[in-house]
């Protein structure tokens, strides 16, 4: 089973290898393994449009996933805006590399079973992602 990256627009991941052996790393650490994932980077409009047409959502927003895990095998779509990536980078004065990956976790953990709707939730989802990122710099 594997990741896969698909670019819907001018944007590309530095070493996709690297990113990939992460999230697998990710799954792992969370006592699940990984089925069939794929990454979809695409524009505000990109994201937009499959929020109103699957969701009817009409909001912007950063990430969408759709889940097809079974059992503990994780495996979904995460569409990633990367437009609001770059935004949200300079909105909380981070890098585009750290807000980049707190949302491509934010995607697998999603798919993991972590949820988001509480405040209890939310400070889960958010030291998860954090404790994610430290994990990329960790090198196998």
């Amino acid at each position: 089973m594997k990741v896969d990256f698909h670019y819907e627009v001018d944007f590309r991941l530095e070493d996709s290898l690297k990113f990939s052996d992460w999230i697998s790393r990710i799954i792992e650490k969370e006592n699940s393994s990984l089925g069939n994932l794929s990454y979809i980077f695409c524009d505000d409009e990109y994201l937009s449009n499959i929020n109103l047409e699957y969701l009817n959502h009409d909001t912007l927003t950063d990430i969408i996933t759709f889940d097809y895990t079974e059992n503990n095998t994780i495996s979904g779509d995460v569409f990633i805006s990367v437009e609001r990536v770059k935004e949200n980078a300079e909105g909380f004065k981070v890098e585009f590399r750290t807000e980049l990956l707190r949302v491509m976790s934010h995607g697998v953990l999603h798919l993991l079973g972590y949820n988001d709707k509480g405040e209890e939730e939310k400070a889960e989802m958010r030291n998860k992602e954090s404790e994610m990122i430290e994990l990329f710099h960790v090198e196998q």
